[in-house]
């Protein structure tokens, strides 16, 4: 009887990036930026904080690197764009567009294909390639929407049509090979495709054609954040949802050890500015009714942050 080979993992493309601190990827810049996974909520937080650290005189969109994952992505190409100013008065609106939110976060009662794939990122128990793929391949298998209709909702969001800086690197998983990918400006990518596949929540949305590859949200990897790409530059400011006290307590992202990779980060040589909302639920990340407490929550943290943070990137 044959068996079916591993699948081979891809080099020959550049878009896979082995998940090692020891790489060193940062090395030689002076300021990183890591936004994180999160769902809606996570989307409508960090607008709201980097907007208010905006009007008062930090924009971090000048950052040797800008590092997207799922939600995190959203909001790093919106500023590597210099969209902070649409995309804050986008989600202060969003209550007022239930068709437009219903598209970002789609809702009602899953397939059952659906329900396979996302049960199965909500209790991965390790991010081995072995663990991602069969995620990977339930994602594909899931009777989704379109791959095209959630990149072009992702491009209305965004209104960015071009790769709008060479320090932007969004992160995602390949569904068949596990490796995980950056997308930057030399894939040759439309914007609004990488933050799609960043984002594609298995069994919710479609994995996107990524050139020959077809990726998901780079949340299915053991981390929500992939701190290693900004690993040895001289400073970092990470933006995240706060780490898993319980796993039973689930929600989107609930394989993320974020105190261990802030740890790896620290070991590199990398001075950590690290925030999280103050409080969440994870079981209403992808809620729209969440959005307007993220909104506020995201202004009064900044608010509160200015002093430290212009300290801190001195």
């Amino acid at each position: 009887m044959s068996t079916v080979p591993t699948p081979t993992p891809s080099s020959d493309d550049g878009l896979a990036w082995p998940r090692h601190f020891e790489a060193r990827h940062g090395a030689g810049l002076d300021l990183g930026v890591a936004l994180g996974g999160g769902g809606l909520f996570l989307v409508a937080w960090n607008i709201a904080y980097l907007y208010e650290l905006a009007e008062h005189g930090i924009d971090l969109r000048s950052a040797d690197r800008l590092v997207g994952t799922s939600a995190g992505s959203v909001m790093a190409t919106g500023l590597a764009a210099g969209r902070l100013g649409r995309l804050h008065a986008t989600v202060a609106l969003l209550d007022r567009s239930p068709a437009f939110i219903g598209r970002l976060a789609p809702s009602g009662e899953l397939h059952a294909s659906q329900s396979r794939a996302l049960d199965l990122f909500l209790t991965m128990a390790d991010g081995e390639p072995e663990t991602v793929r069969h995620i990977g391949h339930a994602a594909l298998a899931a009777s989704t929407p379109s791959a095209a209709s959630m990149s072009r909702t992702i491009g209305a969001f965004l209104g960015v049509r071009r790769w709008p800086a060479a320090n932007l690197y969004v992160t995602c998983m390949d569904t068949f090979t596990g490796e995980r990918c950056v997308v930057t400006a030399a894939a040759k990518v439309g914007p609004a495709r990488a933050v799609a596949a960043s984002s594609a929540i298995p069994g919710v949305f479609s994995p996107q054609p990524i050139r020959d590859r077809r990726c998901m949200d780079g949340g299915v990897s053991w981390s929500g954040v992939h701190l290693d790409v900004v690993a040895g530059a001289r400073k970092a400011v990470v933006l995240v949802l706060p780490p898993i006290i319980d796993a039973a307590d689930g929600g989107l992202g609930s394989a993320t050890d974020l105190k261990g990779e802030v740890d790896e980060l620290q070991a590199a040589g990398t001075e950590v500015f690290l925030r999280s909302p103050e409080s969440v639920d994870r079981t209403r990340l992808m809620d729209p009714a969440a959005v307007s407490e993220a909104f506020e929550m995201g202004h009064r943290q900044a608010r509160d942050d200015v002093d430290e943070l212009l300290a801190f990137l001195a």
